[in-house]
Order: C-alpha cells, then structure tokens, then sequence
C-alpha cells in the first residue's frame, strides 16, 4: 500500500509522497492546526489511498474534510459549529475513534469539545467541559484572555472514555463519552502538547507537556513524571512506536522560547529497562537538532511501524525507532509544521 503524509502549516496543507518526494498543496492560505486521517471504506485500502478520510481543523475557517486521500475537500460542520452554531470556529484538535471512524470528537479555541456521529459532517456540543473546576485558572500564554483544546485521544480500551488536553491548565478525561468530567487526574499535566495512546498497552495514556513528560497506567486516572535522561523539560511532539508501547519519541526543549521562537530543541526517545522508563537523546541520528531547529511534530505508520518527524529543517524518518533517520527530499516550509500525520 502507499503511504501519504500529511502536513499542515500556517499556510495550508501539504500532502507528500515520501518515495518520489512530491508535494501537493492543499487549504492554501489557511492555518491548519489539526488532521486526522483514517481509512474511510470498508475492507481493505486502495493503492490510491482513494477511501482515505482527511479531517483538518484549521485556526480561521474551521473544520475541512476529503473524502478522497486530500484530493479534493469541503467544509463541514459549519452550521454547528461555533457558539449558538456560529461557525466558523478555530479548530484547534481533532481525533477519530479506532472503534467507530463515524465518531469524530473536535477541540476548538476558546475551548471547547464537540462530537460527530457521522465522520465529522455535523458536530454537537458536549458539555461540561468548562464546568470543571480548574477552568477558571486555563491561559493560553500568548493570548492570556483565552485557551483551547490542543489535543483530544481516545482510548483504546474503551469507546466512551476520551483524554482532553486543554493549553494550557489542565487535562480532563471523561469515561463516558461526555456525559461527566475528571479534573486535573492526580499527577497530570497542566500544558499539555500532545497526548498518545498504544493498542497493546491499552490502559497506557502517554502526555507530552510544557510541564514535562508523564504516562498514565490506569486509563489516565493517575500519572507519574518520566523524566530520567530527559534534560529538556518543555516536550512538545510525541509518538510511538507501533511495534513497542515501551519505545516512544518526543521532541523537547528547554522551553518556549527555544521551541518556537529561537529554535534550538531536540528530540528523545522514551524506553523500558531493568530500573524503569528512560530517555536518552537522540544526537546524531542523521535528523537536524539541537541549535537553529525548531521543535518537530511526529508521527507513526501504523501499517509499517515507520515513524516521521517534521521540522523546519524538513521531513525524516526512521525504520528503526529512531536509531537513524533519513530526510524526505520534500520541497517543505522552512518553518515549524503545525499537524502531522501518516496514512
């Protein structure tokens, strides 16, 4: 099968092919800061990628999905989306349930949580979530007056049960589709960046956050901070390994400034031994890092266990968990991606 990837930038998206290094750019002059990508048909994929849903959430027109791999997209939800279905709404998250790809849940600024039964095409409003106690205490530094939802993953053991990480003050899980909130679990997060689950570790919630890193071995009722070898506590980017829940990649920084502004971040790799979970730096793997590197958005295949990286120095990728990389020869922005993903 082919494989696609999908990056999303302040000015749109763009679509390689990773063994001809093409690119194709779509959403052009939009803010994409989210995608989900899923096989939308039923049985296997096309070489084409032709039955693949795309769902993009951007920060100034809403929420854009293909029917066709990113061939061609609309937008949807525009009529419920919003307050009072105001739309369009900055799109901040957006995630697709392994058990049902008809339930789509979407994040926006301020902060917000919706639900889709239907692949994203209409969207209603799940509330509770700004009832929580902390909320009055969520700040999004950069615009002090406001905050949003900057990732939303589902679990895998259970359909109902949803991880919200809202930037920044706190992460919030509902097990029940909504319907009831848990505030601030014990140990969690506050700024949080990214979250990920693995479906053979499905009781594992793995957080990356501008207050560190933490995992979670209880369906994110409780978390622990795993930060040994890490020496860069503001972790932005993570994914792991599709074939080893106990190997996982982070990107990380000394903090904001040097993650976004500066550009001097680094990335990590998160794995098992005798005395319990570590980091270890991953210099000189043949991926740019460390001064005049911006922080890099990654992501995993699942169909070849291949794991990517993107940052404004380029796309790369490594068969190995990240032993070595390899550069993409993609013609990309020389700025930091927003949203990767992989199908």
């Amino acid at each position: 099968m082919d494989t696609r990837v999908y990056a999303g930038y302040d000015d749109g998206l763009r679509i390689v092919d990773p063994e001809t290094g093409s690119v194709s750019l779509r959403l052009a002059d939009r803010a994409v800061e989210c995608l989900s990508v899923v096989s939308g048909g039923e049985g296997p994929p096309s070489a084409d990628l032709t039955d693949t849903r795309v769902l993009a959430g951007t920060f100034d027109a809403g929420l854009f999905r293909s029917t066709d791999g990113g061939e061609t997209f609309e937008r949807v939800a525009a009529e419920t989306l919003g307050p009072g279905g105001s739309g369009p709404e900055a799109v901040t998250a957006v995630a697709t349930s392994p058990h049902d790809p008809a339930t789509v849940w979407v994040g926006t600024e301020p902060s917000r949580a919706y639900r889709s039964a239907d692949g994203g095409e209409t969207v209603g409003r799940v509330g509770g979530l700004t009832g929580v106690p902390s909320a009055s205490e969520w700040s999004f530094p950069p615009r002090p007056d406001t905050h949003h939802v900057r990732w939303i993953e589902p679990s895998p053991a259970d359909p109902e049960r949803w991880f919200v990480g809202v930037e920044a003050g706190a992460l919030v899980v509902t097990p029940d589709g909504g319907e009831t909130w848990v505030d601030r679990p014990e140990g969690s997060r506050r700024d949080n960046h990214a979250l990920a689950t693995h479906p053979d570790a499905p009781d594992r919630v793995y957080a990356a956050a501008g207050d560190g890193f933490a995992e979670s071995d209880d369906r994110g009722d409780s978390w622990r901070i795993v930060d040994r070898g890490l020496d860069h506590g503001y972790v932005w980017g993570l994914t792991v390994d599709p074939g080893d829940p106990e190997t996982a990649i982070v990107s990380a920084a000394s903090g904001a400034g040097a993650a976004h502004r500066r550009g001097e971040a680094y990335l990590y790799r998160r794995s098992a031994s005798d005395s319990g979970p570590r980091f270890e730096r991953l210099d000189d793997r043949g991926i740019p890092a460390g001064e005049g590197t911006y922080r890099a958005v990654l992501a995993s295949g699942r169909a070849d266990g291949t794991i990517w990286a993107v940052h404004n120095e380029g796309l790369y990728r490594t068969r190995d968990a990240g032993e070595s990389f390899e550069r993409v020869p993609a013609d990309l922005p020389a700025s930091p991606a927003r949203a990767l993903a992989v199908k």
